[in-house]
């Protein structure tokens, strides 16, 4: 019987995967952003429930940094774009809704089948949620793949970026708290060309729909 702190550590992971989800079922760019804010509170939590069994104090201090980072900054920047450009009813994809939702079950049913089973070594506590991690990695990659938007495709680079920490954290992989601060300098800066990159490109064009620029081509 599983006990009340894998429960909890398995709700957490849950949202994570649940907030990935949602951003493939929002039709809002402010909601993909407010779902991602979400995520990254989850992972945060995660990550201090597991530093708080370590007792490392170093360890939380690099959670404060992904925490300024994930859930303060980042979100900041891309409200500011979807306020700037008007993107609020601009998310567009590739596939439907129904044709979408039946490629996030087959996703998540294949991360369950014996194909990942072996995973489940990795953490003899948590195999049926690190499972869930790695879903939540799969769906995320289908999220940059599936939208048009360049907005949501850069939540969906970070949405990615929460699953491989969560499944890392859940593997038992250590992560130092150097490596982590690092990591996150190099996520904030990123957004921040990503952000001036996305001006650029609807300051030119008008739009950030990836699919309406297909057709240009170098001269």
């Amino acid at each position: 019987m599983a006990t009340s702190p894998n429960n909890f550590i398995f709700f957490l992971e849950a949202v994570i995967f649940a907030s990935v989800i949602f951003m493939h079922l929002s039709k809002k760019s402010s909601m993909v952003v407010s779902s991602y804010v979400v995520q990254s509170l989850a992972l945060v939590m995660l990550l201090v429930s597991f530093a708080l069994k370590e007792a490392s104090w170093m360890l939380l201090l690099a959670i404060a940094v992904i925490f300024l980072v994930k859930v303060l900054v980042a979100p900041r920047f891309f409200f500011g774009l979807v306020k700037k450009h008007q993107l609020k009813f601009s998310v567009s994809t590739y596939l439907n809704s129904p044709a979408t939702l039946i490629v996030l079950a087959l996703l998540t049913g294949v991360t369950y089948s014996q194909l990942f089973a072996p995973l489940t070594i990795l953490s003899q506590n948590e195999g049926k949620t690190l499972l869930l991690a790695v879903a939540t990695m799969f769906i995320s990659i289908f999220l940059i793949i599936n939208r048009r938007g360049a907005l949501s495709q850069m939540i969906g680079i970070l949405s990615l970026e929460n699953g491989i920490v969560s499944f890392a954290t859940l593997a038992g992989l250590e992560q130092t708290p150097g490596l982590q601060i690092g990591i996150m300098f190099d996520i904030l800066v990123w957004i921040i060309i990503a952000s001036v990159f996305a001006s650029m490109l609807y300051r030119q064009f008008g739009s950030l729909d990836v699919a309406s620029m297909s057709h240009l081509k170098e001269e």
